[in-house]
């Protein structure tokens, strides 16, 4: 079916004149059969839901296999209609068909077949030769130029049935034989002079690539000399800047050396010198330590003399309290008295009955009096307790503001000795950063030495690199120029192979001419080989010539020609040297 489906697409589009598109009958009736065939054979593989059968797994491998099909795959991805693998898959065989390469596709798959034994079980159509006989017909649908749009196009849900109405005979057919065979005859010959045209325009990209290996050595050799003669001018920069090296480092060692001298006797002046300055600050501290403990004392016994002062001044509040305290009792017995006196007015009358009580009242009063009599001689005692206190109090002031004085004559005299002091130390700290100077001087200098020693060793060790570099290099050449000659034998060969091959097809054209009027023989007719006259079977297979018509076994059809799109040799007729078409034999089922 297939062989058929590919026929009369073939016969359908040259009659037809002009470009197919997607709604055109046969041409939907070869994308059903191709789904067929590819389908035949397929593993089942098992999902999480159900059994998952589609032919987008081994389409898909065409990608790794073959990278200009990265473009088809990518863009197969991105269409939006699409949602099932069968869809992908349908959409890839249109695409392949318009870009004419869809045999160039298939047989890098048939190749692989290690990769397709994932996919297709052993007997399948794709695993046997029959797979490499399709390939070999699609090489003729590239006469076809399709115009299909598939983004629009519902590919998901076609149902793929075969019209085999299409295919069976007519009597209009029987009598256009001789124009079929003929065109298929000018189409095995037109696919045949596309692949030589092919073979000739590899044969033009391989010179130039040697065209531009042989520019790429020149450049390599230039630079190649280039690094020559700058390894010559770093070898010579390199024994100055090592005599140099050595110069410096000699200066270096007599610079250390005497600078080793000096900052010795410097330390030994100096360990002196901190001495005598250890014993001056210790006794400097040991006063200050004595003084601090005087001003401490001193400083106790004001506030204890405060403290005193400040009882006193309570006391005297207290007793100030007291007296007013006394006072108002003695206005308010006063009082009493007058209140009395106007009761014993009043009361005279009644003097003889309360005669006892009056001298009780006498007794009492001349006892307060008595009171008021101690109250007074104890406040007089009180203000002579007082004057006392500030007469203390005054002594004490004045004592304090001696030993204020004498305290900071004490203490301007320490603060002069302390600057004194720290004016030494600051003396002794400026020798000191000067010596520091001094000696980050010369330990600058002696890091700059050795950076520069480490700049000569890394200029060394790059010298040796480019030696290395250098010897990597001319191995390069020398593979190059291997690669090179390789290449010029396998172009003499190709110059060879295609003057050979242009003579056969000149032959082929005159024999095409000499035997134009011949026509095929019937498969029942046919029974024995034309040459060796033996019947055919199935060790014997028929291979008939389409041009001259006749029919030769396998072992007589020696003639072989290279084909760039089958992975086997094709065979030639003897007569005519037209390709020859293996047949079935009218013997085997």
């Amino acid at each position: 079916m297939a062989k058929l489906s590919i026929k009369g697409l073939i016969e359908s589009a040259l009659s037809f004149g002009r470009t197919l598109d997607s709604d055109y009958p046969p041409l939907q009736q070869f994308f059903v059969v191709m789904e067929h065939c590819l389908k035949h054979g397929l593993k089942v593989r098992k999902s999480f839901l159900s059994y998952n059968k589609t032919i987008w797994g081994p389409l898909e491998l065409v990608e790794k296999l073959y990278p200009e099909a990265e473009e088809i795959a990518a863009s197969v991805r991105d269409l939006p209609g699409l949602k099932t693998p069968l869809g992908r898959a349908r959409a890839w065989l249109r695409l392949a068909l318009m870009q004419k390469k869809m045999a160039d596709y298939l047989r890098c798959l048939i190749i692989q077949r290690d990769l397709l034994s994932e996919f297709y079980e052993y007997h399948a159509l794709m695993m046997e030769e029959e797979g490499a006989v399709i390939v070999g017909l699609l090489v003729g649908l590239n006469v076809i130029d399709a115009n299909l749009c598939v983004k629009g196009e519902d590919l998901d849900s076609q149902v793929g049935v075969i019209d085999f109405s299409v295919y069976l005979k007519s009597d209009d057919d029987i009598g256009g034989k001789e124009r079929n065979v003929q065109i298929a005859a000018i189409l095995d010959q037109k696919n045949y002079v596309e692949e030589l045209n092919r073979q000739l325009n590899t044969v033009s990209s391989l010179h130039a690539r040697v065209d531009s290996l042989e520019k790429s050595n020149t450049k390599l050799i230039e630079e190649l000399a280039i690094a020559k003669n700058n390894i010559i001018k770093l070898q010579e920069e390199n024994h100055q800047l090592r005599s140099e090296n050595t110069l410096i480092l000699m200066k270096t060692q007599h610079h250390l050396e005497a600078a080793k001298v000096d900052v010795e006797a410097e330390l030994q002046t100096y360990k002196h010198s901190r001495q005598g300055l250890d014993e001056m600050y210790s006794e400097a501290r040991r006063q200050l330590r004595e003084e601090a403990q005087l001003r401490q004392d001193m400083e106790n016994e004001l506030v204890v003399q405060v403290s005193m002062k400040h009882e006193i001044e309570l006391a005297m509040k207290l007793l100030e309290k007291d007296i007013h305290e006394k006072q108002d009792t003695l206005i308010g017995l006063r009082q009493q008295l007058d209140e009395v006196k106007a009761i014993n007015v009043e009361m005279y009358q009644k003097l003889q009955v309360s005669e006892d009580a009056m001298k009780e009242k006498n007794e009492i009063i001349s006892r307060l009096e008595d009171k008021t009599n101690q109250i007074n001689a104890t406040m007089k005692q009180l203000e002579q307790r007082l004057q006392q206190a500030e007469k203390a109090q005054m002594e004490a002031e004045a004592e304090d503001e001696k030993l204020k004085q004498e305290y900071v004559n004490k203490s301007e005299s320490l603060q002069n000795e302390f600057s004194q002091k720290e004016k030494q130390l600051l003396q002794l700290e400026t020798d000191l950063k000067i010596e520091k100077e001094w000696r980050q001087t010369l330990e600058d200098d002696l890091q700059k030495e050795k950076e520069t020693v480490s700049h000569l060793r890394t200029e060394t060790q790059e010298i040796v690199t480019l030696k290395k570099e250098f010897l990597k290099l001319q191995d390069k050449n020398k593979q190059l120029k291997s690669t090179c000659e390789d290449q010029e034998a396998a172009l003499q060969e190709l110059a060879s192979k295609l003057s050979e091959s242009k003579l056969k097809i000149e032959d082929i054209k005159e024999a095409n001419k000499a035997l134009q009027g011949q026509v095929w023989l019937k498969d029942k007719e046919a029974t024995h080989c034309k040459l060796c006259e033996k019947e055919f079977s199935l060790s014997k297979r028929k291979h008939h010539c389409r041009n001259c018509g006749e029919i030769f076994c396998n072992a007589c059809s020696d003639n072989e020609l290279p084909l760039p799109s089958s992975p086997k040799p094709v065979r030639v007729c003897d007569s005519c040297h037209a390709i020859l078409i293996q047949r079935c034999s009218s013997n085997v089922p």
